[in-house]
């Protein structure tokens, strides 16, 4: 059994598919070993910082320097940047409020499944005895999903940063994270208006009136996306003006609750999102639970070899990832 304070780093325990560098140092050395002891809470990344005494965060937090130490503590560094932009990304995700499932994939080709199910497929009706039950067809996509890689280059020299303090340059690489986050989102827009390839454009729906709206035009937006669930809602800035000063987000519990904590209340209960980059006066009303899938190819990718070995100048940060409509019904767009 391998303890985190003998165990051997190199680079070759990166580039292992979808697997981290954190998952190969949780195989070598179990975090369930340490149950009931100090380090207890702690991953097996974490465990290491602990054993080469590198404080990432705080105060007292260390230099970029600290890292390159030995080869060892060297090996620590392209997870530790990858935390960081995966923080930055985690900070700004809209993604996990509109994605049904999220695939993790080791290549570059994957076909979704999709089922388009009628008016009639979606009604369970009663059987009599011996009778077939209703078939709900499920078959695989007949485009591969259309991956983009989303990334940003990280220039900056060695020198340049070897004195800089960890947690300031984690605010760098959490803003790399954002942009990413920012992009991705852009995508997944995109393939719930435009398609995926193997399912059309979400169904439009025209408000009573160009250039504004009204409650009936939600609660035909809700109606319109019946059997499905309208539980998310994403809008332009214009148009969330728009929704802020209607009359019925007026009343004094909505008004309270958005002054006091910033969640905006739509009248049909649905979340209601901010998402400037919808070109135009859309909303798009989905049921999150099965409209979208994210394909992800592996992590976060970087070239870790140049890390671990101070490279930093012109260091590709990036991560691959496309969307493909599940129920291509279960999204629709309110246009104003």
């Amino acid at each position: 059994m391998a303890y985190f304070d003998n165990l051997k780093l190199e680079k070759g325990m990166y580039g292992n598919g979808s697997r981290s560098f954190t998952d190969i140092l949780e195989e070598l050395d179990p975090s369930a070993n340490y149950a009931n002891t100090d380090l207890e809470g702690l991953d097996a990344y974490q465990r290491q910082l602990k054993r080469f005494d590198i404080k990432v965060g705080g105060a007292g937090s260390d230099c970029v320097h600290k890292f390159f130490q030995s080869s060892d503590s060297a090996a620590l560094f392209p997870e530790y940047v990858a935390r960081a932009v995966r923080q930055g990304m985690e900070r700004a995700d809209i993604l996990s409020d509109i994605i049904a499932t999220r695939t993790v994939i080791d290549g570059m080709d994957y076909r979704s499944v999709i089922s388009a199910p009628t008016k009639d497929e979606k009604s369970l009706k009663p059987v009599g005895e011996g009778s077939y039950l209703p078939q709900t067809n499920i078959r695989t996509s007949d485009h591969l999903v259309k991956l983009q890689k989303r990334g940003r280059m990280l220039v900056a020299s060695y020198e340049a940063v070897k004195f800089q303090k960890l947690d300031l340059f984690t605010v760098t690489l959490r803003q790399i994270g954002a942009y990413i986050a920012r992009q991705q989102l852009q995508d997944a827009v995109d393939v719930i208006l435009n398609g995926d390839g193997s399912s059309g454009a979400a169904d439009t729906i025209s408000a009573a009136e160009s250039n504004t709206i009204s409650y009936q035009d939600l609660i035909r937006l809700w109606s319109e996306l019946t059997p499905y669930e309208l539980n998310t809602m994403l809008a332009p800035t214009g148009i969330m003006t728009k929704l802020l000063a209607m009359n019925e987000m007026k009343d004094a519990r909505a008004g309270l609750d958005f002054h006091g904590t910033g969640n905006m209340i739509t009248p049909l209960g649905a979340r209601l999102l901010h998402v400037p980059d919808i070109s135009g006066n859309k909303i798009i009303g989905l049921d999150k639970n099965c409209a979208l899938e994210m394909v992800q190819a592996g992590g976060i990718l970087m070239d870790h070899d140049k890390l671990i070995d101070r490279q930093l100048e012109k260091t590709a940060i990036s991560c691959i990832t496309g969307f493909a409509k599940i129920f291509p019904d279960a999204s629709k767009v309110l246009t104003c």
